[in-house]
């Protein structure tokens, strides 16, 4: 017994000891150890027994630090504990209840409940309560909050297009009278000409007699000049200008029929030039060919200044693309460029076997980036408008209705059901039950989801309780 009590008078002097050297070390180190300066510390407590407390860190008889206490924390605690208890529950089953503190069969002690969990606040969202958790066990849990805020917000539709020819920018090269070709100047296919560029050299009977009966009018109107009479000196004018019209209805340039004027004498062949600028996507003849104005065509010459981009899009997008709506093109190979088009045109009718309606994008192409045959991604931005717009990380849809979580301050939560609007960049329009300037959860949502189920189980023990989910 002696020895007992001796042993116990020297542990007093070493728990001094070790309270001076935690004192001393608490205000050498509580720059390091201290808790964040926005919020005070009230007393630290012992993790395994809260009743144990101390106003300067310790540690208990297993070595474990006792948790500091906040103000915050302690405002909250002193409002739980004014708070009236209805009954306990069972931890691991809600619908197991006591009015006296009890533990389950696994030693875990029952919970209390607050008169203030049975009367839910906030929207009366059915199957949900408000909820109210602890400044630590929001950070613990990771809950972050935004702002609703009134902004413009458009959905994006995605497909994938194929780059086309501007099929109002092909011309085709024919030619007006029967001959053969005696040079060809543009021969492969692929090679750009310039409108006014020689084409090809063309041996034609018919134009050698067109040339001839235009220098025999001449010759006729110069002998006409000379009359007195003045309709036979306008009936010689007029032969020469039908004969000169017809050799420039047969293609024959202007430079050729003043070279015909000055020498007085026709030309065996004639050089017929291109009529527009463009590259050659398809050539049909070849250097001694036989031609006539019944072939289909010499060449196609097609502008690529100019291309189109189609794509297809659902049934259900379709109502939301209208012509003259911005477009943006990305390409596969090169995710960094941007190109800006429009809507040009949305064809009336739906393909019966893929279910998609075709859309045609006109884009300026200068640089011939976009190739015909090419794929494309584009985007288009449609239902453009401002309302009341909250992060889509908020919401909890839950295939019946669609639920989020505003914050009510000072760590109290309530369940709203929402209707939606335009979704879109990670942001969905509210048309109902959020306000702008409300903060809603945007984090953690589903864990207080899970919180408030539980509440309105417990509130609606001995009634009904719970709702579509």
């Amino acid at each position: 017994m002696q020895s007992s009590r001796s042993l116990h008078w020297m542990a007093v002097p070493a728990a001094l000891v070790v309270v001076l050297v935690l004192l001393i070390t608490g205000c050498g180190g509580g720059a390091q150890t201290s808790a964040p300066p926005a919020r005070k510390v009230l007393f630290y407590r012992n993790p395994m027994n809260p009743k144990v407390t101390s106003p300067v860190p310790a540690k208990d008889e297993m070595g474990m630090d006792y948790v500091p206490v906040y103000a915050d924390e302690a405002a909250l605690q002193s409002r739980t504990e004014s708070r009236k208890v209805l009954f306990y529950r069972n931890p691991m089953n809600p619908k197991v209840t006591s009015p006296v503190p009890a533990k389950d069969e696994m030693g875990m002690d029952y919970v209390p409940v607050y008169a203030a969990e049975g009367a839910p606040e906030g929207q009366g969202v059915p199957g949900l309560a408000a909820i109210e958790v602890a400044p630590e066990g929001l950070r613990l849990a990771g809950v972050q909050v935004e702002s609703a805020v009134r902004e413009r917000l458009a959905r994006t539709i995605r497909t994938v297009g194929t780059v086309v020819p501007d099929e109002t920018r092909i011309r085709h090269f024919h030619t007006r009278v029967t001959g053969w070709v005696e040079k060809l100047y543009v021969d492969f296919t692929g090679q750009y000409v310039r409108k006014g560029q020689p084409v090809l050299s063309l041996y034609s009977p018919q134009l050698l007699a067109s040339q001839e009966e235009y220098l025999q009018a001449r010759a006729t109107a110069a002998r006409f000049a000379v009359s007195d009479i003045p309709e036979v000196r306008k009936g010689g004018e007029e032969l020469v200008q039908a004969a000169r019209r017809r050799l420039q209805l047969l293609d024959v340039p202007d430079d050729l029929i003043a070279e015909i004027e000055r020498t007085g004498q026709p030309r065996r062949d004639i050089t017929l030039l291109a009529h527009a600028s463009g590259y050659v996507t398809a050539k049909g003849i070849y250097e001694g060919q036989q031609v006539d104005p019944s072939m289909m065509d010499l060449f196609t010459i097609t502008d690529l200044s100019t291309v189109w981009v189609e794509g297809q899009f659902y049934e259900y997008e379709a109502r939301a693309v209208h012509l003259g709506d911005e477009a943006v093109v990305t390409l596969p190979y090169d995710p960094g460029t941007r190109l800006a088009g429009r809507v040009s045109y949305i064809d009336p009718t739906l393909d019966p076997q893929s279910r998609t309606l075709r859309v045609r994008f006109a884009f300026a192409n200068p640089s011939l980036m976009l190739k015909p045959g090419m794929f494309a991604n584009v985007e288009l931005a449609v239902d453009g408008h401002e309302g009341v717009v909250i992060p889509a990380s908020a919401v909890i849809d839950t295939g019946l209705r669609k639920i989020v979580f505003v914050s009510l301050g000072g760590g109290r939560f309530a369940p709203r059901q929402v209707t939606l609007g335009v979704l879109g960049n990670g942001k969905a329009e509210v048309l109902s039950g959020v306000a702008a300037g409300e903060q809603v959860v945007v984090r953690a949502n589903f864990l207080l989801d899970s919180e408030s189920q539980l509440r309105a189980a417990i509130a609606g023990v001995g009634g009904t309780a719970g709702g579509p989910r």
